[in-house]
């Protein structure tokens, strides 16, 4: 099988459930986005190399290409079953959290992304996240995505952050606190 299709050249590019759309439409942009987190995600999995935290992560990226298929999947058409995203992933998920924050000061200011490349990665995996929130919560006006997908990237964009604090602590970095003029 070819990769290249030359059925996008002119700008539009097919759902699941073969609806044509064009590339620029939110539904592409939300699973577009989603799949550039997916990527950060794995650049942070090959900078955390013990094993719960890699497990962890490869199920995140796994989580993410499932939520990109529900995205690029027509609503009306789509005959395809797709993988499920279940309320025990959003669980999973507050569980690791708990889990990071037993080993960090609690948070007394906002703190300015970085101090060390491993914290700045997640950081930019955070805001990716939020972007692709922000995408769907807008692809969700019209009522088409499972509330299941806005509750996960909510989380996961609150897991990276705590994430990004862990890797500080765990790499003896101090955290930046903002200071406001």
């Amino acid at each position: 099988m070819k990769i290249y299709t030359k059925t996008g050249d002119r700008g539009e590019t097919s759902l699941i459930g073969g609806t044509r759309v064009g590339k620029s439409h939110v539904r592409i942009e939300a699973y577009g986005t989603v799949d550039e987190l997916n990527s950060w995600v794995g650049l942070l999995s090959t900078l955390r190399t013990d094993e719960a935290t890699s497990g962890r992560l490869t199920r995140i990226q796994n989580l993410l290409f499932t939520i990109g298929s529900h995205l690029a999947s027509d609503p009306q058409k789509s005959q395809m079953k797709l993988p499920e995203i279940l309320d025990s992933d959003v669980i999973d998920l507050e569980k690791w959290m708990d889990e990071m924050e037993t080993h960090l000061k609690p948070l007394a200011n906002f703190v300015l992304p970085g101090g060390h490349p491993h914290n700045a990665y997640a950081h930019i995996s955070r805001c990716v996240c939020r972007r692709a929130e922000r995408l769907v919560v807008e692809l969700n006006e019209d009522g088409s995505v499972a509330p299941i997908i806005l509750q996960y990237l909510n989380r996961l964009s609150d897991f990276l952050f705590v994430f990004a604090r862990f890797i500080s602590a765990q790499e003896g970095c101090q955290e930046v606190p903002w200071i406001s003029r």
